[in-house]
């Protein structure tokens, strides 16, 4: 790969604007270079518009984009996250891999557009529709990194231990067939990933959640995988109260007493905690990924955002079932959920320390972020990979704006084209390739004829 030496106007860089930022991607397309107050070398290329890391996408299911705007019809009484999933598992049962790499490489393409250049799959689809094993047990991961490869994207796969159904239960619903993997199993797919020597791809390993998962083969995971371990945990009520009437512990609780969590621990969504819980993770490093679109959409509950910034728990964002995909407006679900739950405006922000509101969210999820994806560094900084976002300065809803407020505008000013380019280890990459949203697009055609509606 060809060394990169670029020039940017203004770049984000350690948690501010900096001027005249000079940038140089090394060969292995990491930086090695990041200069502000620097003047623009002749060799450089010169961009005409200020530049921003992107973020990481800590949580995916990229099966689930083929069931976005699916959903949003209720023919009974009720309908919860529970009657939501249980209509999901129809993708679920129904995708094929060559489906499968259509739609997240569709998906991959939109969350580059979203400023987002690493992805982390919690990979729970394994088997074929009836249960049984593929003749490669990692078909349906090669789906996926054939997909992050198609759309440019870095991918950090997450194969699932998923073993029953519940708490109490001996095993999993017939629904859930595609999902089962034991702890050597998922060790098994870790290495395979991780040790396929492709470029922008790495492994780790997920629980589904404490329910899905013996208490004997989550610490048997954990101990054994040398990568980032996520968990879905607390998301709903329902799973507290399940829980507490299994273990006598609440889910973060059971996992701070039983599990030993440490700074590779991700707990995805914690959207019902209580100060002991969030302190005691502040304490062991673990980190929590917010998911503020999809838990909107499935009315999980709202987090509590003020304790995790306080404590300086490492926060991430995810997209999770593909409602949306873009970061900015994800942070900006964020911060008005609490406005609406508190009657307040900027809560987030800091005064004295961060007055901007965009600006801590962003930063906090940058620097969480690195740790779920298993990476040491993130961002414009040396060492990281040289991955960056490119802004459209001539978006309508970016215009004229000054140079401080950029950020809280990219958040809140909600720009329709908020990038121009999008760069990954090095390299500028197109991220709306028009073959690869045809591909999608045959693949809905066939996982939802026009009768299925």
């Amino acid at each position: 790969m060809p060394e990169a030496l670029l020039w940017a106007p203004r770049a984000w860089v350690d948690g501010r604007w900096r001027e005249r930022v000079l940038l140089q991607a090394g060969a292995d397309g990491h930086w090695q270079q990041v200069q502000p107050d620097t003047p623009a070398p002749e060799a450089a290329q010169q961009l005409p518009a200020p530049v921003i890391p992107s973020l990481v996408d800590a949580h995916s299911h990229a099966f689930q984009r083929a069931f976005v705007g699916l959903a949003e019809r209720r023919d009974g009484l009720h309908d919860d996250f529970w009657s939501w999933r249980d209509r999901m598992y129809g993708v679920a049962l129904r995708i094929t891999p060559a489906q499968l790499r259509a739609v997240a490489a569709h998906l991959y393409t939109e969350l580059l557009a979203g400023g987002y250049t690493q992805v982390c799959e919690f990979h729970y689809l394994q088997h074929q529709v009836d249960g049984s094993a593929y003749d490669d047990p990692a078909t349906m991961g090669w789906a996926l990194a054939d997909a992050a490869a198609d759309a440019g994207i870095g991918l950090t796969l997450l194969p699932t231990l998923y073993e029953r159904a519940g708490f109490t239960a001996a095993a999993l619903r017939d629904d859930q067939r595609r999902f089962r993997a034991d702890t050597a199993a998922v060790l098994a797919l870790q290495r395979a990933f991780s040790h396929s020597g492709r470029p922008l791809l790495n492994a780790g390993a997920a629980i589904h959640s404490l329910r899905a998962a013996r208490p004997e083969s989550l610490h048997d995971l954990a101990a054994r995988c040398d990568g980032p371990v996520h968990i879905h945990i607390a998301e709903q009520q329902a799973e507290l109260r399940d829980c507490l009437a299994s273990t006598g512990c609440r889910p973060i609780e059971w996992l701070l007493r039983h599990a030993s969590p440490d700074r590779r621990w991700q707990l995805v969504h914690a959207t019902h905690s209580v100060p002991s819980e969030i302190e005691g993770l502040a304490r062991c490093g673990a980190g929590v990924v917010l998911c503020p679109g999809t838990e909107a959409n499935l009315g999980d509950g709202l987090p509590d955002l003020g304790g995790w910034l306080r404590t300086g728990v490492p926060l991430s964002l995810g997209s999770d079932s593909q409602v949306t995909r873009s970061w900015s407006e994800e942070l900006r679900w964020l911060e008005y959920t609490q406005r609406l739950l508190q009657q307040q405006r900027c809560v987030a922000a800091a005064p004295g320390q961060q007055a901007s509101t965009a600006a801590r969210l962003f930063d906090r999820m940058l620097a969480g972020g690195a740790a779920a994806a298993g990476f040491e560094r993130w961002g414009l900084q040396l060492g990281a990979r040289a991955d960056l976002l490119l802004l459209h300065a001539e978006d309508p809803a970016l215009i004229g704006v000054p140079a401080p407020q950029l950020l809280d505008a990219l958040v809140f000013a909600a720009p329709a084209r908020p990038f121009q380019r999008v760069m990954v280890a090095g390299r500028w990459v197109d991220p709306a390739p028009a073959a690869l949203a045809a591909r999608h697009a045959a693949a809905m055609q066939a996982l939802w004829p026009a009768d299925s509606t």
